[in-house]
């Protein structure tokens, strides 16, 4: 598709995109508006728009739309998992997160496919196919709120396929864009930008001082460990990665956020705890953790009694925690380890399901 996408536009880059077209910042707005606002592909009747300008730009730019090639719906909770086909075939996927309160929040994408491999999780076994441009990852959002008008999207999560930060300027468009009050309107600290540790890009994200939230998908505290199930641990070790993280709390406030995926008699010991204790000794820290939903059978969640286990491991240790709710796992749907599968559940046409999650994605409530 030639000229530029407009929804992977925010009203400052639209209007400077093209100098000799007299496109004010007012006209700009609007347009960013009617296309992602109003989730609209036609500038008929934007104001301050004349029909020529008008026409101008819709030569000059698109509004071509994701496929949904499947929407599936748990049978266990009312999570929502979608595959999307983008026109060059490439497919990806989101997940439409009930929360507690009547709102949804989605789980993104913002690869296809990804590079890194971390061992536990499914999209890494895929490999890279390519990033997500901005209007791409902006779409699935827009799905989301299009094909659920009953509640508000207040909350994205950059945790679905793919490493947002090897993806860095298209992620921070896409975050853009719908954070604008000309766009989707979701507050820069319902958006959750999840790295698994590309130390390079962290400083980078830091030194912008962006306000959405970054979190670290640790997962291990202990340098070898980690190196075994996230083979980039290699490249940027667990010390310089948690100096990055402190530093970043530091010059935004607010505590070090931590993911952590709960494996079975792996990175749920009091060692795990202790090394974390010591990383982050003197910081508050916010440690998510959600357990492993893996359909190779490979990694197990832990049960109840080790998990309790750890939970008092880290409470001993000064960190910070709170449970997510892995919901969707018999649709694949947990976030960061979605695949491209169209397996498990429901499928339906068009509208999914309502419901209440408990305690679904707490960062983004």
């Amino acid at each position: 598709m030639v000229g530029a996408h407009l929804r992977s536009q925010t009203p400052s880059s639209l209007a400077v995109l093209w100098p000799d077209l007299p496109l004010d910042d007012g006209v700009a707005r609007r347009i960013v508006g009617r296309v992602v606002g109003e989730d609209r592909d036609d500038l008929e009747g934007v104001r301050g728009l004349s029909r020529r300008l008008a026409a101008e730009i819709a030569a000059r730019s698109h509004t071509l739309r994701l496929e949904v090639v499947d929407r599936r719906a748990s049978r266990i909770d009312p999570f929502v998992k979608y595959l999307f086909r983008a026109a060059d075939g490439r497919v990806f996927e989101a997940v439409r997160i009930p929360l507690e309160r009547p709102r949804w929040s989605v789980c993104v994408s913002s690869q296809a496919g990804c590079a890194l491999g971390c061992v536990f999780c499914e999209t890494g076994r895929l490999g890279l196919e390519r990033g997500l441009e901005p209007w791409e990852i902006v779409e699935q959002v827009l799905t989301v709120r299009r094909e659920g008008p009953e509640r508000p999207v207040t909350g994205v999560v950059f945790q679905g396929q793919g490493e947002p930060f090897q993806n860095y300027d298209n992620v921070i468009r896409a975050a853009e864009i719908l954070r604008d009050p000309c766009g989707a309107r979701i507050g820069g600290d319902r958006i959750t930008i999840s790295t698994v540790g590309v130390l390079p890009m962290m400083e980078r994200y830091t030194a912008e001082g962006h306000p959405y939230r970054l979190i670290l998908s640790l997962t291990s505290a202990l340098q070898d460990k980690r190196a075994g199930l996230v083979p980039l641990a290699r490249r940027h070790p667990v010390d310089a990665l948690a100096a990055a993280m402190r530093r970043h709390a530091e010059k935004r406030g607010g505590p070090v956020n931590l993911a952590w995926v709960l494996m079975a008699g792996i990175n749920t010991g009091a060692d795990e705890a202790r090394a974390l204790g010591r990383l982050f000794a003197g910081v508050r820290v916010r440690l998510s953790a959600i357990d492993v939903n893996d359909p190779t059978g490979r990694f197990h969640p832990p049960d109840d009694a080790e998990r309790s286990r750890f939970f008092s491991a880290l409470a001993g240790n000064g960190i910070g925690f709170v449970r997510r709710y892995s919901g969707g796992a018999d649709i694949h749907a947990a976030c960061g380890m979605l695949a491209s599968q169209s397996t498990g559940g429901t499928a339906f046409p068009r509208r999914g399901r309502r419901g209440r999650a408990e305690d679904a994605e707490k960062n983004n409530e």
